[in-house]
């Protein structure tokens, strides 16, 4: 009787997993029409890329995923996730490793090493989670299973396939996260592309491998998107007064400082307020009361990189304690 039940689930796990990688007919005809059009656009063989997609399984725990990322907690509940003393010891650790690499991209991008380091923190704990999903199955599963952003994940499957192309990427066997980002940063195929430089001058962009692409990278990334070398990137301020519509109007900066100033925003520090400064103000539930920030252009920049002023805070956050604890051990 064990013999047979355990056959009976063996061939019930095997029958789920057919299940798991089957495609609906009207998948399979979108996928036909996708590699027509990378054959015409892109000169691939329309053959492969089906042949490629028919191999991808969809995964319903992509969907899952994807519906409920971190960014929706509250601040108090988001912070602890990556304010952590391992993380901030294993930013040290990379920082002592890479540190000529990232003096270097300091010099040439002008953004900080406590920055490139956290971000490499925040996104794979500096390389140690780069993701377990096949990116051919994440992109696929998003781009023909998840009608609310289809369009957004189609354009990335493409630049998945002239990525693998451009850099010998292994288009079926490439890891990455549930929403196909790769590599040590995270970079979405679009990203990877456009922003991926050579950082050691070996003809390739390994975001995987390569601590001097990694760090040049994320720098590069940055700078594009408007980073200003040794200037500001946000100040804690007290707020009284009603000031909703100040937090409700985004996360570009478009408010005056001296605007925020009349309206009841006071320093916590002693360090004087720009007020001629462009801003935006972040308000952040910190459990049993709020928190206030001022969003200044770097914080931004942060912003491009996951458009989310709690992973932008939980950047910063983690940047400004690594660098303390890195200073404090000198002395």
């Amino acid at each position: 009787m064990k013999r047979i039940t355990t056959q009976i689930t063996l061939f019930l796990l095997i029958s789920l997993s057919n299940l798991a990688c089957a495609h609906t007919p009207q998948m399979k005809a979108e996928f036909r029409a996708f590699a027509d059009e990378m054959a015409n656009k892109h000169g691939f063989e329309a053959a492969e890329v089906d042949q490629l997609l028919l191999k991808t399984r969809f995964r319903d725990d992509i969907i899952a995923a994807i519906t409920r990322p971190a960014e929706s907690k509250a601040w108090y509940q988001y912070r602890p996730i990556f304010l952590k003393p391992d993380r901030v010891a294993g930013g040290i650790d990379f920082w002592h490793e890479n540190a000529a690499l990232l003096e270097q991209a300091y010099q040439t991008y002008g953004v900080p090493p406590e920055i490139i380091v956290a971000i490499i923190g925040v996104e794979t704990r500096y390389g140690r989670h780069t993701g377990k999903y096949k990116v051919i199955d994440s992109l696929t599963t998003l781009a023909f299973g998840y009608p609310k952003r289809a369009k957004f994940f189609r354009k990335e499957l493409e630049q998945f396939l002239l990525l693998s192309r451009e850099e010998q990427v292994d288009p079926y066997n490439a890891l990455g996260s549930y929403a196909g980002a790769m590599g040590k940063p995270q970079f979405i195929s679009s990203s990877y592309r456009r922003y991926a430089v050579d950082g050691n001058a070996d003809d390739k962009r390994d975001l995987w491998n390569s601590n001097a692409d990694i760090i040049a990278s994320v720098a590069n990334y940055f700078k594009v998107h408007g980073w200003q070398k040794d200037q500001p990137i946000t100040r804690q301020v007290q707020g009284s007064g009603d000031l909703q519509k100040f937090v409700e109007a985004g996360m570009k900066p478009s408010i005056k400082v001296a605007e925020l100033i009349a309206a009841g925003v006071k320093p916590l520090d002693q360090l004087p307020l720009d007020a001629e400064a462009q801003t935006s103000l972040i308000k952040l539930d910190a459990g049993n009361h709020q928190q206030y920030w001022l969003g200044l252009d770097n914080f931004y920049v942060i912003t491009r990189y996951n458009h989310s002023n709690l992973y932008a805070m939980a950047v910063y956050q983690l940047s400004q304690e690594i660098l303390a604890s890195k200073q404090a051990s000198r002395r």
